[in-house]
């Protein structure tokens, strides 16, 4: 049976990889002001710095509706596919529930809750889709994915918390002290769930390089296949020195980076910037 490998489009992969690994996006819903759009392909994320700048308000997000879900599954069944699903954690959205459904309703469909977003996401995804080509059957994808979710390692450092503000995610008072501190707090993504981490102080440049040696110095219990660095509208000297500190550390068989989608725009705003890699 072939095996076709979709995600939902909080996996924020390249055009690159996913034509590459042939992977089927399925966009989620960005509503800004009266207009819903779909993530990636009728928005993008400068059109959400763009509406945040004239207007003071977030955009917000929405998971693929059930029929979305039924359409594409019906699709790719039709084709004589079996599908493998991944999906943004659960704890964020009802993308994988509403998944879940149509899977129940369509049959022949796997259902993965990467347990993350982003290319943490993105790490799930492209396992699952050299498994895939590798020739293991849809169940075999599914546990296999299921077991390596707890290993992704997810982290961004945010440059401003004016969107983490604007987005309900801290006080007035809160953000005001940090902005006046210059703080940069680190986010990280554990058991499904967003947490703040620890709360950096300088100039971008520099906190990055210092968050970046701080999670990987000292490690033996990385996976060494490969590590994204994934951001938000990062200047290219910032992103090539992230490059140069990684290598002192590790040589990974590929260091990929990719531009952050429509959700981490919306909650992180610009500068953001992570390493997303797989421990052991």
């Amino acid at each position: 049976m072939r095996i076709k490998i979709i995600s939902d489009s909080t996996c924020d992969l390249s055009p690159e990889l996913i034509k590459k690994y042939d992977i089927e996006i399925l966009p989620l819903y960005v509503s800004i002001g009266d207009k819903n759009m779909l993530d990636g392909v009728e928005v993008t994320p400068d059109d959400i710095y763009d509406y945040v700048d004239k207007s003071g308000k977030l955009p917000s997000t929405s998971a693929p509706n059930l029929s979305d879900f039924l359409d594409l599954f019906r699709k790719w069944r039709s084709e004589g596919y079996e599908i493998v699903h991944f999906n943004i954690s659960g704890d964020f959205s009802s993308s994988y529930r509403n998944a879940c459904m149509a899977a129940e309703e369509v049959g022949g469909v796997y259902v993965v809750d990467s347990r993350n977003l982003s290319t943490g996401q993105g790490h799930v995804v492209l396992y699952g889709a050299e498994l895939a080509a590798e020739g293991k059957s849809a169940e075999e994808i599914l546990e296999a994915c299921n077991n390596i979710t707890s290993k992704v390692e997810a982290s961004f450092v945010v440059d401003s918390i004016d969107y983490l503000h604007k987005g309900g995610r801290c006080s007035s008072v809160a953000a005001l002290g940090a902005n006046l501190l210059k703080l940069k707090p680190c986010i990280d993504v554990i058991d499904g769930k967003m947490t703040s981490g620890k709360k950096y102080r300088g100039k971008i440049d520099k906190v990055i390089i210092q968050y970046v040696e701080e999670r990987l110095k000292g490690r033996d219990d990385i996976d060494t296949k490969r590590i994204f660095i994934t951001h938000t509208k990062c200047d290219k000297e910032i992103v090539d020195a992230v490059r140069a500190k990684i290598k002192e550390f590790f040589d990974f068989d590929e260091v990929l980076e990719t531009t952050a989608g429509c959700t981490i725009t919306s909650h992180c705003g610009p500068y953001t910037l992570g390493i997303l890699f797989i421990r052991k």
